[in-house]
């Protein structure tokens, strides 16, 4: 009897040290969601622009393709840009858009975070990024351009399918988290704001209520 108690209460124990650790895992994301979303922001359309030019060569241009540095890659793809075709410029409007939320981020503190300022910035940089990119796919996308991308192979489509995606869904991403940031930062000043007046309050009142008794008792 004494056995199986002690089992239990290893497994409650075992049970509730793995639900702490998930919480303050899910906290610790939570706090860190802009710079997480900032990183993946700059790195992943990056990465899918690579295996599209990858996939959409044949193999000994993708053999060269591998072999070439990321600088070399980037100013041939800059040399050779059409806005209708081109799409180096999806994964370089999402460095942009990261750097400039980043650097509103990390100036602003919490009283600025509540005031919105993160939030109209981030706003601001995801709408514009929005237009471009949905401007972008509508040359891309169209008839003619579909169809001559066709050939290119379905594996390449589907990855140049994926960078708009992936890129308007990071845009809206950077919204919800600064919307959903600025609201903690917004809710921890009006509870710091309650407790401030409570205790001033509390001062101001507790000699009042001193004299009141020493008053009583004379």
């Amino acid at each position: 009897m004494g056995l199986i108690i002690d089992e239990k209460s290893k497994f409650l124990r075992g049970v509730k040290t793995v639900f702490f650790l998930v919480t303050m895992l899910a906290s610790l994301l939570i706090i860190s969601a802009p710079v997480l979303l900032v990183i993946t922001d700059s790195l992943l359309p990056s990465a899918l622009l690579s295996a599209a030019s990858s996939f959409s060569s044949s193999p000994s241009s993708s053999y060269n393709y591998s072999s070439l540095s990321f600088l070399q890659s980037l100013s041939s793809h800059l040399n050779n840009y059409d806005f209708r075709s081109s799409l180096v410029d999806i994964p370089l409007i999402s460095i942009i858009r990261s750097a400039v939320i980043f650097c509103v981020y990390s100036i602003c503190d919490g009283r600025t975070l509540s005031r919105g300022r993160y939030l109209i910035v981030t706003t601001l940089c995801s709408l514009l990024s929005l237009v471009f990119v949905s401007l972008k796919a509508s040359y891309v996308f169209s008839g003619g351009a579909l169809i001559r991308r066709s050939k290119l192979g379905f594996v390449s489509g589907a990855m140049e399918i994926a960078l708009f995606t992936c890129s308007l869904v990071l845009a809206i991403a950077h919204v919800i988290v600064a919307y959903r940031t600025s609201c903690r930062e917004r809710r921890k000043f009006l509870i710091y704001n309650i407790d401030i007046e409570a205790v001033s309050t509390c001062k101001q009142r507790f000699p009042a209520v001193v004299a009141q008794k020493k008053l009583l008792e004379e």
